[in-house]
């Protein structure tokens, strides 16, 4: 079918997902498409054409009756893809669900499309947009856990040492990669850091995670010596005084491009990619692998669940707890191999 015009109820819930939950707008972005593809079906399953006027005139009725009425709203609620959506049932959802089984999604797709409805569902019923949610009567089904991958130490140390200390891109690259392992940051935090973040008396970063909440992580002296360095060679460097020049005040972004603009997570990916290959380590390690390995190492160096958790900036301890399994495995394996009487030749 052709392209969809905007939708007022998808644009609603995208921006309440912003403004209300802070999510990042890439995050709201993917919610929004998987909603998009959900209306794609209920339009064409309910052979409705989809009109952005008519759709408008259908969302603003909703809004002011606080639920969708047929009755009330004449001629324009029932030939809308509007109302298909307020209407739902929880066999509708399953008809949609049998759809996307036809593309052979991987489970923990299928479980994302599942949450963008359920979320979708949980906010438009609070705000009296549909009588029920048809969603409570779904399930999403079980994922095998999939461990985080992490690499040793010493391929950590290998990569570290590939950028060039010759010139400020390459002592931004290095900052970069010190800056990731040093605090198990994500990268849309890294690339989100201003020049003011840096607590060097405390040896420590201000993050701006997800929710906008903040909290302070220890930066190593590593990574601290190699962030210094970059912010030096800026700063003393003619062709980059225009970089730091432009940024301005206390949100000067930390890590910045070759014309004085932040970074984006697609540039450090890129950056990241060329190191792996300079280093000949796994292509496929990216940055959040050196998050997964920044709480690998500190498990299997004694450090506690509960400070891990905070380091990572997770909200529940199930979630830090994955990384548990991950060095209980790796010391099965050890034992394995240690061990005279661990298993059988």
């Amino acid at each position: 079918m052709a392209t969809l015009p905007p939708l007022p109820l998808i644009n609603g819930f995208t921006s309440y997902l912003m403004d209300e939950r802070h999510f990042s707008h890439y995050t709201a972005r993917c919610y929004g498409a998987d909603l998009r593809q959900y209306v794609e079906f209920l339009a064409e399953d309910g052979g409705v054409d989809v009109v952005e006027a008519t759709e408008q005139k259908a969302f603003d009725k909703i809004a002011s009756n606080g639920t969708p009425n047929g009755d009330t709203a004449g001629t324009i609620l029932p030939n809308t893809v509007t109302k298909f959506i307020c209407d739902a049932d929880p066999e509708s959802i399953r008809n949609f669900l049998s759809h996307l089984g036809t593309k052979e999604y991987s489970a923990a797709t299928m479980a994302r499309k599942i949450a963008t409805l359920r979320s979708f569902y949980k906010w438009s019923n609070r705000r009296g947009f549909t009588k029920t949610n048809p969603m409570t009567a779904i399930r999403t089904p079980r994922q095998a856990k999939r461990l985080p991958k992490a690499i040793t130490v010493e391929q950590i140390e290998k990569l570290l040492s590939t950028p060039s200390d010759k010139d400020v891109l390459g002592l931004r690259d290095r900052a970069m990669l010190e800056t990731l392992y040093s605090t198990g940051i994500r990268v849309s935090e890294l690339v989100g850091l201003n020049a003011d973040d840096m607590d060097e008396p405390g040896e420590a970063l201000r993050v701006r995670g997800k929710g906008k909440k903040e909290r302070m992580v220890p930066l190593g002296t590593h990574a601290m010596g190699a962030v210094k360095r970059y912010v030096e060679m800026v700063q003393s460097d003619v062709r980059c005084a225009s970089w730091w020049a432009e940024g301005g005040g206390k949100t000067r972004p930390l890590f910045v491009n070759k014309h004085g603009k932040r970074l984006s997570s697609r540039s450090v990916r890129r950056k990241l990619d060329k190191y792996l290959t300079s280093a000949g380590l796994d292509p496929d390690i990216s940055p959040h692998t050196l998050r997964h390995s920044f709480a690998t190492h500190l498990l299997e160096n004694g450090a506690d669940l509960r400070s891990v958790q905070e380091l990572l900036g997770h909200q529940s301890l199930s979630t830090t707890q994955i990384y548990t399994h991950l060095t209980t495995q790796r010391l099965q394996t050890a034992y394995n191999h240690a061990h005279p009487r661990a298993e059988s030749a």
